[in-house]
C-alpha cells in the first residue's frame, strides 16, 4: 500500500515530466481503480479544515449540491454509491437536503467510507446512508448543532443549570446574572429548536435506511443507542469528541472493517494521501470529485469545475 510519502513521491515523479497537474492526475487514478475494485459509483468529498483551518466555505455548505450535481450527472445510478467524507461538519440543514439529494438519485444504495474524520454534519450525512465503512484510523462525532463556537446542547444546559442555582440560593444570582444578560431569549429558542432537529433528524434517517430492515422492537433499541451516543451531549462529550470504529460498533451502527477488505484499505488510504496532499499543497480547500474525473474544486474563494482528463492507469 502507498503510504504518504511514496504517494508524495508519485506525484513528484510525475509533476517532473508532464505538464498537467500531478495531484490531480495521480488522484484520480486512484479514483478509478476504486471503482474497478468495487464496482461502485464513487464521488469523494475532501474538506481541507485540517491544512487550511479557519477558512470560510471548508465546511458542510448548500454550495456543495451543486458539485454533487457536477458528479453525478452521468453516473449509472443502478451501481449505487461509496460516499467518501472527509470534513469538519458544517450546516446540519445543508447536510439534510444532501441526503434527500443522494436519495433521490441512488435510493438506499449508498455507503459512506471514513478514512479519517467526519464530524457533526458529517456524521449525519454518514448515518444517513446503509453502511459506513471506518478502519482503526476512522472517527465519527456529535452531532449536536454548533452556532459559531457555541454548542446549542451546552448553553441550554447551563441556561437550566443557573435557573436551579438561583432557585436554590438566591445569591448565585449575582453570578449567573452578567452570563444570562447576554443570552436573548430567541437564541434561546433557535438552540432548542436545532437540538430537537438535529435529534429528529438522526432518528428518522437511522429508522429509514440503515435499520429499515430490522424488527420495530429491536430497531427502536438500536436507534436511542445511536441517538444517546451521537446526540446528547453529556459532560464527558465535548463537540470535537472523536468516537473511533470501536465505539460506533457498540453504539449500534452498521459498520464495517476497511480492513476486512485489504486492497479496498489499499485503495481508500492511499486516495485519502493524494487528497492530503492535494489540499496541503494546492489552494484547493474543497474538492468533491468522481470516479470519472469529474469535479468542483473550492480554491481562494472561487469555483472550479473540471472536466474528465485521461489519467495513467
Amino acid at each position: 500500500m502507498p503510504n504518504w510519502t511514496s504517494v508524495l513521491r508519485e506525484i513528484s515523479v510525475y509533476q517532473a515530466d508532464h505538464n498537467e497537474s500531478a495531484f490531480d492526475v495521480i488522484r484520480r487514478k486512484y479514483l478509478r481503480r476504486l471503482f474497478t475494485h468495487t464496482k461502485r459509483n464513487v464521488i469523494a468529498y475532501y474538506s481541507g479544515f485540517l491544512s487550511k483551518p479557519r477558512i470560510e466555505g471548508a465546511q458542510i455548505n448548500d454550495e456543495d449540491k451543486n458539485g454533487f450535481m457536477l458528479c453525478i450527472h452521468e453516473l449509472k445510478r443502478d451501481r449505487g454509491l461509496d460516499l467518501i467524507l472527509h470534513t469538519p461538519g458544517g450546516d446540519g440543514a445543508a447536510a439534510e437536503s444532501l441526503v434527500d439529494y443522494l436519495r433521490s438519485m441512488f435510493g438506499k444504495d449508498v455507503r459512506a467510507i471514513v478514512p479519517q474524520i467526519a464530524m457533526s454534519a458529517g456524521t449525519m450525512i454518514a448515518c444517513s446512508c446503509n453502511s459506513i465503512v471506518m478502519g482503526k484510523e476512522s472517527s465519527l462525532g456529535p452531532v449536536d448543532p454548533q452556532y459559531g463556537a457555541i454548542s446549542a446542547v451546552g448553553l441550554l444546559k447551563e441556561v437550566r443549570r443557573a435557573h436551579d442555582e438561583i432557585l436554590q440560593n438566591n445569591q448565585s444570582a449575582l453570578f449567573w446574572n452578567p452570563i444570562l444578560q447576554k443570552i436573548t431569549p430567541s437564541f434561546l429558542q433557535r438552540c432548542e429548536w436545532a437540538v430537537l432537529a438535529a435529534d429528529g433528524f438522526i432518528r428518522k434517517t437511522l429508522q429509514e435506511n440503515m435499520f429499515a430492515s430490522l424488527p420495530p422492537a429491536e430497531q427502536k433499541l438500536k436507534i436511542e443507542a445511536v441517538c444517546e451516543i451521537l446526540s446528547n451531549l453529556n459532560d464527558s462529550k465535548e463537540h470535537n469528541t472523536h468516537f473511533q470504529i470501536d465505539q460506533c460498533k457498540q453504539a449500534g451502527l452498521n459498520v464495517v472493517d476497511l480492513e476486512a477488505d485489504q486492497k479496498l484499505q489499499d485503495l481508500v488510504l492511499t486516495l485519502h494521501h493524494c487528497y492530503m496532499h492535494t489540499l496541503g499543497n494546492t489552494p484547493a480547500f474543497k474538492v468533491i470529485e468522481n470516479h470519472l474525473g469529474r469535479a468542483m474544486v473550492r480554491m481562494n474563494q472561487q469555483q472550479f469545475t473540471i472536466t474528465p482528463t485521461p489519467s495513467p492507469t
